[in-house]
């Protein structure tokens, strides 16, 4: 299971309302997150964990093929700060008026009352998550939540909406969300 896999699925679904795409040469994507940090190639060197002189020979186009993991790195971080207006605007629609759709599968398990069921087991959910949860969830990935926090606002979310119908029955439920399988978030 990846380290983040919540946080990189919020951000998929935020990418999605994207109206250009990415640029797609390592020279591109160098010099735009050379741009976003004030013309600082240190500090872009730092994020990507190379040297300063290596960003510089892909500002000039020195390098033009990264190595397959260094790729990978400079394309998620392009993508996370990539069209901000636009990633403000489909997170403001999402926390006020459209909410989330949420496709998981993952170990479900529960704290309830003596005599009930608590048995953790494998379950797929797809739910529409209401605005509330989603402004929740995108909020604490903003204000940089560990991805267990992001789990455990998921996994209230889906215990809410899902086990509790919006507490109409299983008042006392709680939910717990692990051995995540695959997630994904649609705006």
């Amino acid at each position: 299971m990846p380290i983040d896999l919540i946080d990189v699925a919020l951000h998929g679904a935020l990418a999605a309302a994207f109206t250009r795409p990415i640029p797609k040469s390592a020279g591109a994507q160098v010099r735009y997150l050379v741009k976003q940090h004030h013309g600082s190639t240190r500090d872009v060197a730092q994020l990507l964990g190379v040297s300063q002189r290596t960003i510089e020979r892909y500002v000039r186009d020195q390098i033009k093929k990264p190595r397959h993991d260094l790729a990978d790195r400079m394309a998620a971080e392009v993508r996370r700060r990539w069209q901000p207006q636009i990633r403000a605007k489909a997170r403001k629609a999402a926390a006020t008026t459209a909410g989330l759709m949420v496709d998981v599968r993952a170990r479900f398990g529960f704290t309830a009352p003596v005599g009930t069921s608590d048995d953790a087991r494998m379950r797929h959910l797809t739910l529409a998550l209401p605005p509330h949860h989603a402004a929740r969830l995108l909020d604490a990935q903003e204000h940089g939540a560990t991805d267990r926090e992001l789990q455990q606002a998921t996994a209230d979310a889906l215990g809410e909406v899902y086990f509790r119908d919006g507490d109409r029955r299983a008042h006392d439920l709680l939910v717990e969300l692990t051995d995540i399988e695959q997630t994904e978030f649609e705006l």
